[in-house]
């Protein structure tokens, strides 16, 4: 019954009916409810299913790019430790796998697989990086990078494998920089902000 016949029941009914086409609008409106909130559940899960399907399409080579992550490892330690100087036969070898390993990390850019290698000096991020070790340092201010130890990986913004390096530890830093013993007032304070 559409809403114009029960509100045309109501007009011409009297006050036994009246309860009746009450009992009526009231059951419409469930029904209604009911059918709105029916149709606004398939629309979430059309959507949660959509955005599921879009994470396993950009994230499928996830695990293929790990396990190639220690083939990128093992070609970098070999070219740290080629001769530098080599000359014929050897300087070739060492020119190829340099041009490999360009293809590698070409290949893995160009798949959304993207180097994080942190410079000496740049913050940490728990979420990119991972500290295997905490050292004074006169170079770096506190809480910041000194050396990359491995290189990570992150695929669409997504971490796959932590960089691991070396962080400055607290106190550390250039001498008379911002937060030297002599240009503050007490902890952290920075006396020329």
């Amino acid at each position: 019954m559409g809403e114009a016949a029960v509100d045309a029941a109501a007009e011409g009914a009297g006050d036994g009916d009246m309860a009746v086409v009450d009992a009526l609008i009231a059951e419409r409106d469930q029904w209604k409810d009911r059918a709105l909130r029916a149709v606004a559940d398939a629309e979430n899960t059309k959507r949660r299913a959509e955005s599921q399907a879009n994470d396993a399409r950009a994230y499928a080579i996830q695990r293929f790019a790990k396990d190639l992550l220690s083939v990128a490892d093992t070609l970098e330690r070999g070219l740290q430790s080629a001769p530098k100087d080599a000359e014929g036969p050897a300087a070739a070898m060492v020119t190829g796998l340099e041009l490999t390993q360009k293809s590698l990390l070409s290949a893995f850019e160009s798949n959304g697989l993207t180097r994080v290698a942190p410079e000496p000096g740049e913050a940490f991020d728990p979420h990119l990086h991972q500290a295997v070790m905490e050292q004074p340092s006169d170079s770096v201010p506190g809480g910041t990078v000194i050396q990359t130890l491995q290189p990570g990986y992150a695929l669409f913004g997504r971490t796959v494998r932590a960089a691991m390096v070396a962080v400055a530890a607290k106190g550390s830093g250039p001498a008379g920089g911002a937060y030297s013993e002599a240009n503050t007032t007490g902890g952290n304070f920075d006396a020329k902000a």
